[in-house]
């Protein structure tokens, strides 16, 4: 805390009420120069010399394989229309041996629960390791409950 040189009466000091902001506004400098020197360092890396390759190919991966099951159970590759005992073969068709290719799986939320869970036991058994169940985010907000769900009746004391 720093004092006033004015005396008011021997030996009283009253305090003064400022705050020296000079230091503060230095470190801050000092702070703001390391920080601008140290960070176009930390985000380039080593400079160097790279071997070009002429015989590279890009990779492009393939979008994935997305299956739809409607609200009554049928089933849809992309946008074909297939029955449930031939949707494993037309599958493996599309895949073309790529057992790691995305698998996107769309349901119905009105649709049962038994389809997809049937469907995904099948992919898995027979090698498809790349599933993914689909939904839509904005479909639930934040702890809103489902437009359509049921509600709990409240506990009777």
């Amino acid at each position: 805390m720093a004092f006033s040189a004015q005396n008011h009466g021997p030996g009283l000091h009253r305090p003064l009420a400022e705050i020296n902001v000079t230091p503060l506004v230095d470190v801050m400098l000092v702070l703001l120069i390391v920080f601008m020197i140290t960070a176009p360092m930390l985000t380039t890396g080593l400079k160097m010399d790279l071997p070009q390759a002429k015989s590279a190919v890009v990779i492009k991966p393939k979008p994935p394989l997305v299956i739809s099951i409607s609200k009554d159970g049928k089933f849809a590759v992309d946008a074909d229309e297939i029955t449930s005992e031939s949707i494993l073969a037309v599958v493996q068709t599309r895949m073309e041996g790529d057992n790691k290719r995305v698998i996107q799986i769309r349901a119905d939320r009105a649709g049962s629960y038994g389809p997809v869970i049937e469907l995904v036991d099948r992919l898995v058994a027979n090698g498809f390791t790349h599933v993914a169940l689909i939904s839509d985010p904005k479909s639930r907000a934040a702890g809103k409950p489902l437009a359509n769900a049921a509600a709990s009746p409240a506990p009777t004391p």
